[in-house]
């Protein structure tokens, strides 16, 4: 089965062609001739994760699914959240988002966050939506080179390590993707 993955994020691409069984084959948007950017104006999560599935479905008319991603830090009412990607300006630099979320932090004893991911599935018709909660600490410093954007700061629940230091095996058993990805193949493989 081939599925369009309303992305032109590289890692993301990777990390969740790495999760899917290999009888699922991601495109991206560039492999089906969408250059442009997809607008992301939705309030919610879930909202951003419906456009971007919507625009593929409605103007190149594939199957496909999309996703969104925040990060929801509790001192902070849930920001950077919808945010997240352009916490610190429409440069979209997740060293640049990093180093205004630990400012915010500054002085804050409540650093509990939680990933939060949404995969919106369009397929034959139908909207499936899938969500994953990854809850964890945002740490004093960044730690680690592995994954991408907030990774370097967030350690999740129950391990000493953030998500850039863990294998990318290990992050993507408990990480927010992860989990959204599983339940996006368990729907897959019911019907």
């Amino acid at each position: 089965m081939n599925l369009v993955f309303a992305s032109n994020n590289k890692n993301k691409i990777k990390e969740i062609q790495s999760i899917l069984p290999e009888t699922i084959k991601i495109l991206s948007l560039e492999e089906i001739g969408c250059y442009e950017e997809i607008p992301e104006t939705a309030d919610t999560i879930e909202g951003n994760a419906i456009l971007k599935a919507n625009y593929v479905t409605e103007k190149y008319g594939y199957d496909c699914f999309a996703d969104d991603t925040g990060l929801e830090v509790t001192a902070l009412n849930d920001d950077p959240g919808v945010y997240s990607a352009r916490y610190a300006g429409e440069q979209r630099d997740a060293n640049d988002n990093m180093k205004k979320l630990l400012e915010a932090l500054s002085g804050k004893s409540d650093r509990s966050a939680q990933f939060k991911t949404v995969i919106a599935l369009n397929l034959k018709g139908k909207q499936s939506l899938f969500t994953g909660i990854a809850k964890g600490t945002i740490i004093l410093n960044k730690t680690g080179n592995q994954g991408f954007g907030y990774d370097p700061i967030f350690q999740p629940e129950n391990y000493s390590e953030t998500f850039a230091e863990l294998s990318s095996e290990v992050k993507n058993k408990i990480s927010h993707r992860g989990k959204a990805t599983r339940q996006l193949i368990d729907f897959l493989n019911s019907i």
